[in-house]
């Protein structure tokens, strides 16, 4: 069933996610080669304890870390690790806030130092594509207009789009219904409404969009090695569009 948010809950998100977007614009900042994605998670922990928030991920089914950390190959739920990034690399970091009972999702892509200008087109496609598929959140559409918009521009580009993980719902807790693909046919799904609250978090890749689990059972990696990108937003639909609730100011 999917649960139609209130003025009141969307507003109370609102204030999450702004927790959330200010968060990531510090780790900006600490991105550079040398720095581990440990020293990152440990930053967010304390950063939202600091604000009076809580890492709603931290102990979501036996998960340890504030944050999901991937590197390079890694699709998605990597895990935070000591090891430095290095010149080159890409990192995704994704969390989920939890302000005064109120959640906001948001995944955001980081070059470290110079990377390849492959790894450049990736993250500017792929965070294009996040907004390709908000565009499509229009009251009236259906849910998969949105995974059509991705799938048809980052597929003109040349990348490929995960199918093994979607965006979703979000309220109570962090996944509710309507899952959202980022793949299909437009038409399709349930009909977009005033109040729904989800996410769209596209994963793309620079090869095969097929997926391969490690043996954590959460990390989730390309299956030829090749580099994939992931940008998340919560937003809201209300009757004047869709409102970023995980806005940076940006884009």
């Amino acid at each position: 069933m999917i649960v139609l948010k209130s003025q009141r809950e969307i507003e109370m998100m609102k204030k999450a996610g702004e927790l959330l977007a200010s968060c990531h614009k510090e780790i900006a900042k600490l991105i550079k080669p040398g720095i581990t994605t440990l020293e990152i998670d440990e930053f967010v922990d304390a950063y939202l304890k600091e604000h009076g928030a809580t890492p709603e991920q931290k102990g979501y089914k036996g998960y340890e870390y504030a944050t999901c950390a991937s590197i390079n190959d890694e699709i998605c739920h990597g895990f935070p690790r000591k090891e430095p990034l290095k010149e080159g690399d890409i990192v995704t970091i994704d969390m989920v806030v939890n302000l005064n009972g109120a959640l906001a999702d948001s995944a955001w892509s980081y070059a470290v130092g110079e990377v390849s200008d492959e790894a450049k087109r990736l993250l500017e496609v792929t965070k294009e594509s996040l907004y390709k598929g908000i565009e499509a959140s229009q009251i009236g559409n259906r849910i998969g207009d949105i995974g059509h918009a991705i799938q048809t521009y980052a597929e003109a580009e040349g990348f490929s789009v995960v199918r093994d993980f979607v965006g979703h719902g979000i309220g109570a807790t962090i996944h509710e219904s309507p899952n959202v693909p980022h793949y299909g046919l437009p038409g399709k799904g349930p009909r977009i409404k005033e109040g729904m609250v989800f996410t769209i978090e596209p994963m793309i890749n620079v090869g095969e969009y097929q997926t391969k689990m490690d043996s954590n059972k959460w990390t989730a990696r390309t299956i030829d090695g090749k580099y994939s990108a992931q940008y998340e937003h919560t937003i809201a639909i209300t009757k004047d569009g869709p409102i970023i609730l995980t806005d940076q100011g940006e884009r």
